[in-house]
């Protein structure tokens, strides 16, 4: 039996030590949650939603039974929310490779979507909502004609 499988010794514990107290936790813990900060915690978080969401596509083998675009379609929108607060932090020059994630989950989930059927039954996760039809479209796409200039 190794030490970590002996009962009443914490993990890191050798034979005969005690584990730590209640105090002692809530000390380590809050010494921790001082070194860290919301930005951290923010791109930690964004990195963990995408990692999620690329799951939750069902295209890497392993994770068909994951499959859920609607919450692909969520991890898409929540981290395009984020990325402007990241861009404000002291992360903003690391950004590179979470942008880059990102743009391959929107589209693996594109092309999933596709998949399904006619991708314009529901908007994409980055297409901008609108409350009426044609609403924030141009004069070609509000009208249904093509629009020329000067007619």
């Amino acid at each position: 039996m190794n030490e970590q499988e002996q009962p009443g010794v914490a993990p890191g514990a050798g034979p005969g030590e005690r584990p730590p107290t209640e105090e002692e936790v809530r000390a380590a813990v809050e010494s921790q949650l001082k070194q860290v900060s919301v930005a951290d915690m923010v791109l930690e978080s964004a990195v963990t939603i995408i990692n999620v969401g690329g799951r939750r596509v069902g295209v890497a083998p392993g994770t068909e039974d994951e499959r859920d675009l609607e919450q692909v379609a969520t991890a898409i929108e929540a981290v395009r929310v984020l990325l402007p607060l990241l861009e404000r932090s002291p992360h903003a020059e690391q950004l590179g490779p979470l942008r880059d994630a990102l743009a391959r989950l929107q589209m693996m989930y594109a092309g999933e979507r596709g998949k399904e059927g006619d991708p314009g039954d529901e908007p994409a996760p980055d297409a901008p909502p609108t409350d009426k039809p044609g609403e924030g479209a141009g004069p070609a796409q509000s009208s249904g004609r093509l629009w020329v200039p000067g007619q």
